[in-house]
């Protein structure tokens, strides 16, 4: 089946996993909206993608804020068209263990992760209504089912996933499907943010990561932009309330 050319939104698109993402959708044929919290930071994605033969365009938002996320969503309605394809990836981490972790860090957290995710989805699934097709993506993680020092990011990912469930309830009938990928390790200055944390050389954090993954090697930000490719594709239509786990292997 032929890939039709929509609109995608990518938030927290500056770097990692949202710019490979980013790339890969614009590679499939659509226009693509790199969002991230600093315009400037995000026309870097833009400029790789005009130079692979792209379409896209840099908006500088925070998602926690709904006024921001209004104005951003309207902005690419009217640069790019009504979005079809949205991606939640947008992400923050204050890790810490419970008895250290202050009211900041856990409100810094939910708000980018979880607020953030809703803000955008609900200002994103109007245009998809009106299309009656629609695509969105929700970033989990394994941390989901739980990881020392990440209360905070445990509990937003593991309400991604009921949130995913939900949107795919309600959106469905309208053509609108709703999927979390649920990333394993992967290599991004998130996870050398938490090597620097728990004390190791990143390198040597890498190999103790890789050494327990049945593939044998971490993830690469392109893995999770190939799971999310398929499912914004026009063959992922009967696919809806999933959250796939992209780790390398299985987990419970």
């Amino acid at each position: 089946m032929s890939q039709a050319s929509r609109v995608a939104i990518v938030t927290g698109a500056a770097r990692g996993i949202g710019a490979a993402t980013a790339r890969r959708l614009a590679a499939e044929g659509h226009s693509v909206a790199v969002v991230d919290l600093k315009e400037a930071d995000a026309r870097q994605t833009v400029d790789a993608i005009t130079v692979e033969g792209g379409n896209a365009v840099a908006i500088g938002a925070d998602v926690s804020d709904g006024d921001q996320v209004e104005s951003a969503v309207s902005q690419v309605a009217e640069r790019l068209g009504g979005p079809a394809i949205l991606v939640n990836n947008a992400g923050v981490i204050r890790d810490n263990m419970l008895f250290k972790m202050t009211d900041a860090d856990w409100d810094t957290v939910m708000g980018v992760h979880l607020r953030g995710s809703f803000l955008m989805s609900r200002a994103a699934q109007a245009h998809m209504t009106d299309q009656g097709w629609g695509r969105i993506v929700n970033l989990s993680s394994s941390s989901a089912l739980g990881n020392r020092g990440q209360a905070n990011y445990s509990a937003a990912k593991a309400g991604l996933q009921g949130f995913t469930k939900t949107l795919a309830i309600e959106l469905g009938k309208f053509g609108v499907t709703a999927n979390a990928v649920a990333p394993g390790f992967i290599v991004t200055d998130m996870t050398r943010a938490t090597a620097e944390r728990v004390g190791m050389d990143f390198e040597d954090f890498k190999n103790a990561a890789a050494a327990n993954i049945p593939v044998r090697r971490p993830g690469r930000p392109e893995d999770i932009a190939a799971t999310i490719a398929f499912l914004t594709s026009e063959e992922a239509g009967f696919v809806s309330g999933q959250v796939i786990y992209v780790a390398g292997g299985p987990l419970d």
